[in-house]
């Protein structure tokens, strides 16, 4: 908890609701990345962790580009003024692709029919295909290749695609994205170099002119412990002179860049459990009800309490932090231990930046939105 952060909040008319984000720690997250990585790294920001414009204007000049997901994505990294855009995903419709192709976007194509629609479109560009491989990926919160998943062409169906390759588009490489959120770093440095051996092999055999290697993202945090992956062994990982390796980050570089903060409106004890009831819950912060997980809270004092009626309070308890919806599911934090706590206090929620807002079902029950703060 920062002075600013706290000073921003109390101005908030009551009852209290917001989401913050700080873009001298995005640009600070993206500097220390960034001298971590190994030379002809290059450095994306993977939009669908937050989209907030504040953020991604941040990040598209921070970073090298950005990675974009669909066409509303696309249309943010444009508006941004992004100097590369990647552009990802298994279900791109026509307009997507053609948008993608117009605004010089790099695209990874998932499938043979991908390629096949392409070429209908009249599209002569430089591609990537994304791979699902045989080898299985790291250990993380999602896996994406080495599994039945939607995601890329099954390596064992990568000669035949190629075989098949419409007139007009020439791969120059590879998107080989595996796992979401790894702790082990330097688990992700073999994957970083396993996917440039691969790569370089696999293009050898096919007689493919190697330009990229894009390793995805994965980048993991640990929200319970406050840990993040050990960015060190990345270094130690050799990009060769003639390809370029491209990482896609979205929680490494945005999730401790943002605050989500709610007001107790009650505190009732039912069943031998303490509740904190919000105004907010999941559907503005989801990840903690999607990943079934207790995102730890720091409370807020807020003592002012302007109403003609008793300020409830409860002193070294542990409490269930609850939200607005009229489903038992609307849970943010599970037993987590308080000191003291008062309605009209607030609860702050670190590393927010994240998967937040924006995997929320936002309309469901039509509560007003939380404010939105830029520091």
């Amino acid at each position: 908890m920062t002075d600013p952060i706290t000073t921003a909040l109390r101005r908030l008319p009551t009852p209290r609701c917001a989401y913050l984000y700080d873009t001298t720690a995005l640009r600070t997250r993206t500097a220390t990345l960034r001298a971590a990585l190994p030379p002809r790294t290059t450095l994306l920001y993977a939009v669908k962790a937050n989209g907030h414009p504040d953020v991604v204007h941040t990040l598209a000049s921070a970073c090298d580009g950005l990675e974009v997901a669909s066409g509303g994505e696309l249309a943010l990294a444009v508006q941004a003024g992004a100097r590369r855009i990647v552009f990802g995903g298994p279900a791109k419709t026509d307009a997507e692709l053609a948008a993608a192709v117009t605004a010089g976007a790099l695209l990874n194509v998932e499938s043979a029919h991908e390629l096949r629609r392409l070429a209908a479109l009249g599209v002569h560009t430089d591609i990537c295909l994304r791979i699902n491989r045989t080898h299985a990926a790291p250990t993380g919160s999602h896996t994406m290749t080495g599994t039945p998943t939607p995601f890329g062409i099954d390596e064992t169906q990568l000669p035949q695609v190629l075989a098949d390759l419409p007139d007009g588009l020439r791969v120059i490489g590879f998107h080989l994205h595996a796992v979401s959120n790894n702790l082990d770093g330097h688990a992700h440095a073999r994957f970083l170099t396993d996917a440039i051996d691969w790569s370089r092999r696999t293009a050898h055999h096919h007689d493919i002119t190697l330009r990229i290697v894009n390793a995805g993202g994965g980048l993991g945090i640990d929200y319970l412990t406050r840990n993040s992956i050990d960015l060190t062994p990345l270094a130690d990982v050799t990009v060769p002179d003639h390809i370029e390796l491209i990482l896609e980050p979205g929680r490494y570089l945005t999730a401790d860049a943002g605050w989500y903060a709610t007001e107790v409106l009650d505190l009732k004890t039912t069943h031998g459990r303490t509740f904190a009831v919000l105004r907010g819950g999941t559907h503005h912060f989801r990840l903690p009800a999607a990943w079934g997980y207790s995102h730890p809270f720091t409370v807020i004092p807020i003592d002012d309490w302007p109403h003609p009626y008793p300020r409830l309070s409860v002193h070294d308890t542990p409490i269930d932090a609850v939200g607005e919806l009229c489903t038992p599911r609307d849970v943010l934090t599970r037993n987590q231990h308080v000191p003291h706590l008062r309605t009209g206090d607030l609860l702050l929620y670190a590393r927010a930046g994240a998967y937040g807002w924006d995997i929320s079902h936002h309309d469901f029950l039509r509560h007003e939105p939380p404010t939105f703060l830029t520091l």
